[in-house]
């Protein structure tokens, strides 16, 4: 949880602009710098990549005892450390940031042929995506194909899905929210390919995941087990506070991926459920005012409860795309929310000082609360949905 001396750095940090420049604190918290969040982020990581020589070890979050925990690359968060270094160069240009983004992506190219997880979207598109976009290098092309082909594996023509695990509490054949995120990958490779059989294996995957994950406020659930026909025998959650309750990050991952699929379909039924799970995100009653939800909307201790910016990251880079497809009034509640995140993610409330943190960037977040499993600490993809989201700001600035 934020702790009292996060919070008198945050009021501190008001002080010293408010005696600075002779305008109002709130003023000065108004403004979102992000040439200086970039350039505390390149020193940051330049520290993270110190003590990351080797290229098996993935940094993924921090212990409970203050130690780094790092992942094999055949975990799903491998891909974000990568993919946050191809940010860094998007902003600055900086030949050392390619040259160390492409190290952590070809660090990754062996899990292109991964057919044990639905996670290839995260651990390949993540760094491949980027840094095609940004360099065109002929390398990462083939790498991102074959990793779509071995996702489109784990699709059931008779189920309509894309499998999760391969057993969850009994059922054989679940499905979490979180899978909506990896599609981007398969539009992709359609494009690339003229494939008409990978994007209509996406299209069919998020209708049904549309028909079956939400209810009827917009919030969705996290786990939907299926039976060998694609009916739902059970809608439960593994990381969330119950199963009907409203994990924070299962709908942040809801609203960026339909977003994404509305980009990549232009099918407004997407654009349309993308809308309304953030509204039901960003007016719920306990959202907290600095818009930093908690791990679950509905977690039984609130407000004593945990917050998780990993969601808040991930919500504001979806706003901000969101709000480019949606009609003038909307947008600007997008932008002015998605802001209002930024501010508070770039606060000492839950940016790390530079050499904290084991040289992360942000404080905070949940990722697997009832194991106990990375509780109020850094994550990975915290960091990367952060950087994400400055670009976009920046950009539609």
């Amino acid at each position: 949880m934020i702790r009292t001396v996060d919070f008198l750095r945050f009021v501190a940090a008001f002080c010293v602009a408010c005696c600075c420049s002779g305008l109002p604190a709130f003023a000065q918290a108004r403004r979102l710098n992000v040439r200086q969040e970039f350039a505390r982020a390149e020193k940051q990581y330049s520290l993270l990549l110190q003590s990351h020589p080797d290229l098996t070890k993935f940094p993924y979050s921090v212990r409970p005892d203050g130690t780094l925990k790092d992942t094999p690359s055949e975990w799903w968060t491998s891909g974000f450390f990568g993919g946050s270094l191809w940010y860094l160069y998007d902003y600055t240009r900086k030949p050392q940031w390619q040259q160390a983004a492409d190290r952590w992506s070809m660090a990754m190219a062996k899990e292109q042929h991964n057919t044990s997880t639905h996670d290839l979207g995260f651990m390949l598109y993540c760094p491949f995506g980027n840094g095609y976009r940004l360099t065109q290098n002929v390398a990462y092309k083939p790498i991102m194909l074959t990793g779509a082909q071995s996702l489109a594996t784990r699709f059931n023509p008779q189920v309509g899905l894309i499998k999760s695990w391969n057993e969850f509490a009994g059922f054989t054949y679940p499905v979490i929210i979180d899978n909506m995120m990896n599609l981007e990958l398969l539009c992709w490779a359609a494009r690339t390919t003229g494939d008409s059989t990978l994007r209509r294996l996406s299209i069919t995957h998020a209708d049904n995941t549309l028909r079956h994950h939400f209810r009827p406020d917009g919030s969705t659930y996290h786990v939907v087990c299926y039976d060998d026909h694609g009916q739902p025998l059970a809608k439960r959650t593994a990381q969330g506070a119950a199963d009907n309750s409203a994990w924070a990050r299962g709908q942040a991952w809801a609203i960026y991926g339909y977003t994404t699929m509305y980009r990549d379909t232009k099918l407004d039924r997407y654009r349309q459920q993308a809308r309304k799970t953030a509204d039901f995100f960003l007016n719920h009653p306990n959202l907290p005012a600095d818009k930093i939800p908690y791990w679950d909307f509905n977690a039984p201790r609130i407000p004593q409860e945990e917050r998780d910016a990993s969601a808040a990251a991930i919500v504001a880079s979806a706003l901000l795309e969101l709000g480019q497809y949606c009609p003038a009034a909307d947008a600007r509640r997008y932008r002015k929310a998605a802001e209002q995140i930024l501010l508070s993610l770039s606060s000492p409330a839950y940016r790390a000082a530079i050499g904290e943190n084991q040289n992360f960037l942000l404080k905070h977040s949940v990722a697997h609360r009832p194991a106990n499993s990375e509780v109020d600490a850094p994550l990975v993809y915290a960091d990367y949905y952060y950087l994400e989201a400055l670009l976009r700001y920046d950009k539609l600035k």
